[in-house]
């Protein structure tokens, strides 16, 4: 991010120290001090649940759909609901849909509502995530919590970083024990406008999956929190928008390859990826049915390694949202 821009920029997002400010930071003590919401929607393809998605909003807070799939139902939808509409002409992912949708919102004072196209929620929701979000100080992001709009079931919103170390509390079975900074989902996030402005934008290189993972780690080194907001409650359909499985499948391992390295290097990426494959080795040996395959593929997909592994992909669209599992 450039010293003294208001809102990050598009491109990879780097690892950056404060940015200075052209104005006085906002007073954020007073709720009548405190930012509206705008509300960016990555959108590819889908347009009856990004219809939904929109309508719950009811018109309630300005929105942009970044469209990465150039489908003309989907800006039909858009405008329907009154929302500006963005084509970037080309499918940017994740990152790059939300880093291009920055560079168009007109106010760098607004706090940034990360919204799925197969999530959902009410105008309430919002307000009391944005009260949540500045009632403690140094609060980069809060989520809601979510439940699948069917049957009702919760969702985890909350996890732990992912570490070299951790790798090995999940091979040995010890993963519920591990304590400390969690990151949020990235399906219906509420961004800072400060913490946006102080860490940059989100890091390109991840094309799906990790990248809020990513922002987020970004922030708390730079003494910034992530929370959850159980009192809200939002539903979210979960790779409700399509695509294909195993490539899915594929992106989310590539993506956590190039988080570890990032912030680990090379020794780091080695440590978790010995650890990923000897638990799955163990559970493909001991649990049958669909859990021991699962296992046995994870343990393939990391010998081979995730990153060669997505590189024999064809580039297709977003097509789902970046959930951890």
């Amino acid at each position: 991010m450039t010293p003294g821009a208001t809102r990050p920029t598009s491109g990879a997002g780097a690892d950056v120290g404060p940015a200075e400010s052209a104005s006085a930071p906002l007073d954020r003590g007073s709720p009548a001090a405190r930012p509206d919401v705008e509300v960016l929607i990555v959108a590819f393809g889908a347009p009856g649940l990004l219809d939904s998605c929109l309508a719950a909003l009811d018109a309630q807070f300005p929105v942009i759909v970044v469209d990465n799939s150039s489908d003309p139902a989907v800006r039909d939808v858009a405008q329907r609901h009154g929302a500006a509409y963005h084509d970037p002409g080309a499918n940017l992912g994740f990152a790059g849909g939300v880093n291009s949708g920055i560079t168009c919102l007109g106010r760098p004072e607004a706090d940034l509502l990360l919204l799925n196209p197969d999530a959902e929620i009410g105008p309430d929701g919002i307000r009391q995530l944005e009260r949540c979000l500045h009632v403690g100080s140094r609060r980069s992001c809060v989520a809601p919590a979510q439940t699948d709009p069917k049957g009702g079931k919760p969702a985890k919103v909350a996890w732990p970083y992912p570490t070299p170390l951790g790798a090995w509390a999940e091979a040995v079975g010890l993963g519920r024990l591990r304590r400390g900074n969690r990151f949020m989902i990235g399906s219906i996030l509420l961004l800072s406008a400060d913490a946006l402005t102080e860490v940059g934008g989100f890091d390109e290189r991840f094309f799906l999956y990790a990248e809020e993972t990513d922002w987020q780690l970004r922030a708390s080194k730079l003494g910034w929190t992530s929370v959850l907001c159980p009192e809200v409650v939002a539903t979210h359909v979960g790779a409700g928008t399509g695509g294909d499985r195993q490539a899915r499948y594929i992106r989310f391992h590539a993506s956590k390859e190039r988080y570890i390295r990032k912030h680990y290097g090379t020794s780091g990426w080695w440590i978790f990826r010995t650890g990923v494959m000897a638990g799955s080795m163990v559970r493909s040996l001991v649990l049958g049915g669909r859990r021991g395959r699962a296992a046995a593929d994870r343990f393939h997909t990391y010998r081979v390694g995730p990153c060669r592994a997505e590189s024999g992909l064809v580039t297709g669209g977003r097509g789902q949202a970046p959930t951890p599992a």
